[in-house]
């Protein structure tokens, strides 16, 4: 399924569907695939947003999970999006929970799956690191439970970022950022109703992560899906879509 790019000013986003807002936000690596099956079931009943988080486009100082929940909020404010159900993957987590402590009048649920801020496994110390693309596959092949759900075209992807040079180093200075940005002090005031959607064999955010958001949210829910690995959306998407929508139904107007 091929989505149209829109571009408000400087914002390039999809927006798909009808109904209450529902933001997606991808992680380091993330693009629109990630999200497809997602968009599908629930553009049905939410108007669906995924704003185009610009990893490599920000200056030096601003390449870091602040700058990019400040790109995330300024869209918002364009958009102006209010009652959100904030969807965030990874870095993508990480973000949505920065924008929401800053913005938490616009937030109506927060949902967070893999997400970054608390511990994350080095993916800046492994990636990005120019090689072959046996060795690249056998990378991406880690953030899942089942290598069969790395696509050629997944590789080509991640390939295209650790080989162009920019990219990598952009890629670094956000990696480095999300470890050093680690919001446990924070999280205790955030009060939306917050879902955790993880899979039991992430080995990025292992299932410790998940544990410890679960202790600091004190509006949250956790959902453990077996044989799955840092990006449930993908890997599962029937099982994550059905935990999401009973959480979205039973948080509905």
């Amino acid at each position: 399924m091929q989505y149209t790019i829109k571009q408000t000013g400087k914002f390039k986003y999809v927006e798909e569907g009808q109904g209450e807002s529902l933001v997606l936000l991808h992680g380091l690596f993330g693009a629109l695939s990630n999200f497809k099956d997602l968009i599908e079931f629930f553009k049905k009943q939410y108007t669906v947003y995924i704003p185009m988080l610009p990893l490599y486009d920000l200056t030096n100082f601003d390449t870091s999970v602040a700058g990019l929940a400040k790109h995330v909020a300024k869209f918002i404010e364009v958009k102006n999006l209010k009652n959100i159900h904030l969807l965030g993957n990874s870095l993508g987590g990480h973000i949505a929970l920065v924008y929401a402590l800053s913005h938490p009048e616009r937030i109506k649920t927060i949902i967070l799956t893999g997400s970054s801020g608390l511990f994350e496994n080095g993916m800046g110390e492994t990636y990005p690191k120019r090689g072959d693309k046996d060795y690249i596959r056998k990378k991406v092949e880690l953030t899942f439970y089942d290598p069969k759900s790395v696509t050629d075209q997944l590789v080509e992807e991640v390939y295209g970022i650790v080989n162009n040079r920019l990219k990598a180093v952009k890629i670094i200075y956000l990696a480095k950022s999300a470890i050093r940005h680690n919001l446990g002090e924070e999280l205790q005031n955030i009060n939306q109703p917050v879902c955790l959607i993880w899979g039991k064999n992430d080995t990025i955010t292992p299932p410790m992560v998940a544990d410890e958001f679960k202790r600091l949210l004190k509006n949250s829910e956790l959902h453990w899906i077996d044989k799955c690995g840092h990006a449930p959306m993908m890997e599962v998407p029937s099982e994550f879509n059905i935990i999401l929508q009973d959480f979205l139904t039973k948080h509905a107007n």
